[in-house]
């Protein structure tokens, strides 16, 4: 069994490490894309919008209606990115906690 310290230790280290991933993951950039790349976002991983590209066909003054669903449609693609890598960078940690 193993002591208190070393779980400590154990314990500690892991949490370095687990920071030092949430660091990489928030400098990773995330680009999320709407149908035909007609609307393309860039996130941080920490889930902050860095821009928005539009192709020239997608603006139309008739028709914001599109512009908006493509940009909702590209934003939610590149948060699902982020969650995902989120999700397999940290989720390895899980399995390796002292306790």
């Amino acid at each position: 069994m193993m002591n208190m310290q070393n779980m400590m230790k154990q314990a500690q280290k892991l949490q370095k490490q687990m920071e030092q991933k949430q660091a990489e993951l928030a400098a990773s950039t995330f680009v999320g894309k709407s149908a035909q790349d007609l609307v393309v976002v860039t996130f941080t991983g920490d889930k902050k919008l860095i821009r928005i590209d539009y192709a020239e066909a997608i603006v139309d003054p008739e028709d914001i209606e599109t512009l908006q669903d493509m940009t909702t449609q590209a934003i939610n693609d590149a948060l699902n990115q982020i969650d995902e890598a989120t999700k397999k960078v940290m989720g390895a940690f899980a399995g390796k906690l002292p306790f």
